[in-house]
């Protein structure tokens, strides 16, 4: 029986990385007929498009559909998670690009947009930008040819900065290896309640939806559920109830620095899911509710930005880099806390 490998290092929640080892008794059989028959709801004509865009290896190489399995091959298998079944209309949504050429598109992406189309976000979505611009390139794409495979992460509807798009099926293979392989360079820049106790850390504990809220996640510290999730933070400027730190993502998980955060008691500013939209540290002045309310209205979303994206360009093979400034809303909410701390308004 061909053993099926449970792979618990998945550091993009975007994709499913699916392993298989061949028996040594396997007779050759092409890998497109073999792959349909033990992936659940899988076609023929879909694992053929997988493997010729790139998502299926065969021993770390790209194969054809017609490649022959033989003993002790090692298939690896990626493929999303949550296929994308709505239709998805191209929408004139202002996008702002970072870079682009033939390859790859990098858009600094405002707060309160949804990256891609889903329950209740049909339109006006990046995806739904993207989809346009990309049109605009070429009118011979259209809702029915563009490409899904062009996704290869995502960042929350309220986080601002940073997110890679492929343009094409070798782009997109390329890029999601590295997001698999741990190496793209992710840097983001987080406001948080508290004072840290210590200038830098790492956490390493474990990711889930959480038991109660199904759409929110949590930590899982004896690590017997979950997927697994490093984050490594940076003091950058304490101001006495709030802090700003840098974290960098040594995986991916949905909501990641959020939970992560949170579990070591400093929840990120006015995260609603949270609970971060709740005064967590501080005095019981009414002067000091007042100016962490006027802080809310400033900054009114999860205080988390991408701020930095390094990566493995696919075609020239040479290292990539880019950075967007901090956002308004959270350079201002900064801002007031230091002049806050600066003039003791609470003494």
């Amino acid at each position: 029986m061909n053993d099926e490998i449970d792979i618990e290092q998945i550091p993009e929640e975007l994709y499913e990385k699916r392993a298989f080892i061949i028996d040594k008794g396997q007779e050759p059989f092409r890998i497109d007929k073999w792959l349909q028959i033990r992936i659940e709801n899988a076609t023929r004509n879909k694992i053929q498009q997988a493997i010729e865009n790139g998502f299926v290896t065969v021993n770390n190489n790209i194969v054809k559909s017609n490649y022959k399995i033989k003993p002790n091959d090692e298939i690896v298998v990626l493929s999303l998670i949550n296929s994308e079944t709505t239709e998805l209309k191209l929408e004139n949504i202002p996008l702002n690009i970072v870079y682009e050429d033939d390859d790859v598109i990098v858009i600094n992406k405002p707060s309160n947009m949804v990256v891609h189309p889903g329950v209740g976000n049909y339109s006006g979505t990046l995806l739904n930008g993207v989809a346009y611009h990309i049109h605009q390139q070429n009118p011979l794409i259209n809702e029915d040819t563009l490409p899904r495979f062009g996704l290869v992460h995502r960042i929350d509807k309220n986080t601002t900065g940073l997110i890679v798009l492929a343009k094409n099926s070798t782009a997109a293979a390329h890029l999601a290896k590295q997001f698999f392989n741990h190496t793209v360079q992710r840097k983001y820049t987080a406001l948080v309640w508290g004072n840290l106790e210590n200038n830098e850390g790492t956490i390493q504990v474990n990711i889930a939806r959480h038991k109660q809220y199904r759409k929110m996640f949590d930590a899982y510290p004896d690590g017997e559920i979950g997927k697994h999730a490093i984050t490594h933070y940076k003091v950058v400027e304490r101001m006495n109830y709030v802090t700003l730190v840098e974290c960098v993502l040594e995986t991916g998980r949905t909501h990641q620095i959020r939970v992560h955060m949170k579990y070591i008691g400093h929840t990120l500013f006015n995260d609603w899911e949270y609970g971060g939209d709740k005064i967590l540290k501080g005095t019981i002045y009414t002067k000091y509710k007042q100016f962490v309310n006027n802080c809310f209205e400033i900054c009114p979303r999860c205080a988390l930005h991408a701020q930095t994206l390094g990566f493995i360009h696919p075609r020239t093979e040479k290292e990539i880099f880019f950075e967007a400034p901090l956002p308004d809303d959270m350079k201002n909410v900064i801002e007031k806390w230091r002049k806050y701390v600066g003039n003791n308004l609470d003494e």
